[in-house]
């Protein structure tokens, strides 16, 4: 996944690199993209993923039931229960539908998903991802997009600043609500419990 820095690398004034240099410029990315923080506590439903993703709901439920994008504000538990997606869910949610769309094969996005779940939510913003429809790389450095670009290797990019700011300006016009996570809601409930409990012992 990673692309090493520091091998290969092309002299700065090489045609190839100029070339590649420009054509990642005019492709948003040389990481020049100034980013919001995410929305805190804020989830959003399953239909408002799908519309911010570019996704269908068959596909962004198959992708739950697999463990490859899973609601991490809420999951489903049983009929009745709505699950709610993050910022960042959505933003990987975008990320795989660009994957899948050039090619790349299933295994290689959920390794590149995997990757990118260790990651911080800001750091994501500093990522592009470059596919030659077979692997994916990251890259959290111009020098290494246009080494990628030079090289043939890399046939499109995807700058997850780019990404993000696209779905603020999606989200931004979709219905959001207010998020409380699993670990919180259980946290809730054990204290509504222990709240019973001494009201029963007082009375």
């Amino acid at each position: 996944m990673a692309v090493s820095s520091g091998e290969g690398k092309a002299h700065s004034g090489h045609p190839d690199r100029r070339v590649a240099s420009r054509r990642a410029g005019e492709q948003g990315l040389l990481f020049d993209t100034q980013v919001s923080p995410p929305p805190e506590n804020v989830g959003y439903r399953g239909p408002t993923a799908c519309a911010a993703a570019g996704i269908t709901y068959r596909q962004l439920d198959y992708w739950a039931r697999t463990q490859l994008v899973e609601p991490s504000v809420r999951a489903a538990h049983g009929s009745g229960t709505q699950r709610l997606y993050s910022f960042r869910d959505i933003l990987v949610l975008k990320v795989v539908k660009r994957l899948l769309d050039t090619g790349v094969s299933l295994q290689q996005i959920r390794a590149a998903v995997a990757h990118l779940r260790n990651r911080g939510v800001r750091d994501l913003a500093q990522i592009t991802l470059m596919s030659d429809g077979v692997s994916v790389y990251e890259c959290t450095s111009a020098d290494e997009v246009v080494d990628l670009l030079a090289g043939g290797q890399g046939v499109f990019g995807i700058a997850l600043g780019r990404v993000w700011q696209e779905l603020e300006g999606s989200l931004a016009k979709l219905p959001a609500e207010r998020a409380v996570r699993d670990d919180d809601r259980d946290e809730v409930h054990s204290h509504d419990e222990l709240a019973r409990r001494r009201v029963r012992r007082s009375g």
